[in-house]
């Protein structure tokens, strides 16, 4: 059982405004995602050794993109539902979902600096393990206070479970150590 915890929590006007829900995750994700220099962290990714099925590097911006999207329309569904519930139970279940949801976000927007920026693939594949089972959890949560923002996470969870994969595959095929394919990336 998790707790809700207003400092931990994004204030309630994020999920209560359809707009600010859905744009927020996107906006970071993509000043995240430019913060890590896009070409940088496309020629690092095509440099690492990748497992099989690794998608384009092309793919991960608009994948990305609709999966915020998504992300952000749950957590408006959920904590509008939740807030207008008659259940004392799935108030407290969206208001609980709402931290989740907080956290989450922050370890996803601190896989990529870690991944790319940083070089550091055995924390950023602790990261990714701990944000999906944070997500699936969130999932499980929000589908009590209403079934639409479970779904919309699910599109979501499963990329998390395919990019954990990608994430430990790249880290193992590369000794955990991608710093060479720093170097290379910096002198181009």
């Amino acid at each position: 059982m998790t707790t809700y915890i207003p400092s931990l929590t994004l204030p309630a006007f994020v999920f209560e405004k359809p707009a600010a829900a859905v744009l927020l995750p996107i906006v970071l994700g993509q000043a995240v995602g430019l913060s890590a220099r896009p070409d940088g962290s496309k020629k690092t990714y095509n440099a690492l050794k990748q497992p099989p099925y690794a998608p384009p590097a092309h793919i991960f911006a608009p994948v990305w993109t609709v999966l915020y999207g998504s992300m952000g329309y749950a957590a408006y569904r959920a904590w509008t539902a939740g807030m207008n519930s008659f259940d004392a139970n799935k108030v407290l279940l969206a208001k609980q979902g709402a931290t989740l949801y907080t956290i989450q976000l922050g370890l996803n927007l601190l896989w990529m600096p870690l991944f790319f920026s940083l070089g550091r693939p055995i924390e950023a594949t602790v990261d990714i393990v701990a944000l999906t089972g944070l997500t699936g959890y969130l999932t499980y949560t929000w589908s009590k206070v209403d079934k639409v923002a479970g779904w919309a996470l699910a599109p979501y969870l499963g990329w998390l479970g395919f990019a954990t994969y990608l994430c430990a595959g790249a880290g193992y095929l590369n000794n955990w150590d991608f710093h060479g394919k720093q170097k290379v990336q910096k002198e181009e």
